[in-house]
């Protein structure tokens, strides 16, 4: 990657979770820009406003190389790297691809609520198979092309916040629940990693990635008395976090 004549601090690069798209960001990306840091929010393909682009080769690949992508096209040099609940897979994999071929651009990795995986895992892995059986009776009725989304307030939402996530949210690309990452485990570790906890209510399909937060070294945890989309429902208490962890890198 050329040098970008765009700003010399580091980038935070959002990347949404199951079901949503960039769209899940709206509230907070003002409260980063507002404070003077350069922030993007990436669509993963196959969801969102990128629903269309959704077929059976679309898998946690093309999910790692959408966020790759909009790296190389902003010519990012340096980059808070944010994954929201499924997307833990997907910034552990581009970790790993960016570790390996722009060594140095990775300043931060932030697991928002979100997986956190081995190597070797997929992202339904640590799900109890009442969960996993579940979703992959949802996908029989696409053929095994997707699964539909689950009601907002699973996610801590209420009222008028949990209408508009309903309304935006877009049936998940069956493949990335069961397709496995391999990655080399050093190489991410290398990075400061960061895990935000929301806590209330907290997301049972997180708690294995909670566990092995507080059981691993390395980690830096903090805790966010919200639901699973504090994008949504606490965007000012994220933005504080972010801009935290983002000043840390000066």
């Amino acid at each position: 990657m050329s040098p970008s004549p765009a700003a010399s601090s580091a980038a935070i690069v959002l990347v949404h979770g199951a079901w949503h798209g960039a769209w899940c960001w709206r509230r907070l990306l003002p409260l980063l820009r507002g404070a003077g840091v350069q922030a993007h929010a990436v669509t993963l393909t196959g969801v969102g406003e990128r629903a269309h682009l959704l077929s059976p080769s679309v898998d946690l690949h093309t999910h790692i190389q959408d966020v790759l992508g909009l790296i190389e096209a902003e010519e990012l040099q340096r980059v808070v790297l944010v994954g929201h609940s499924y997307a833990g897979m997907v910034v552990t994999g581009v970790a790993d691809r960016l570790q390996h071929e722009h060594p140095g651009t990775l300043a931060h990795l932030v697991y928002l609520d979100a997986s956190v995986p081995r190597p070797g895992e997929s992202w339904s892995s640590p799900h109890p198979e009442a969960t996993r059986q579940g979703r992959i009776e949802a996908a029989k009725s696409s053929g095994g092309l997707s699964f539909p989304p689950p009601d907002a307030q699973v996610f801590g939402l209420e009222g008028a916040d949990r209408d508009w996530v309903n309304r935006r949210q877009t049936p998940q690309p069956f493949s990335v629940y069961q397709q496995v990452l391999n990655f080399d485990a050093a190489r991410v570790a290398a990075v400061p990693r960061s895990f935000i906890d929301c806590t209330s209510p907290a997301l049972p399909t997180i708690a294995p990635s909670r566990q092995r937060v507080r059981s691993e070294p390395g980690w830096q945890v903090m805790e966010l008395a919200t639901g699973h989309d504090p994008m949504v429902s606490e965007p000012q208490a994220l933005a504080d976090l972010l801009l935290g962890i983002h000043a840390q890198l000066a």
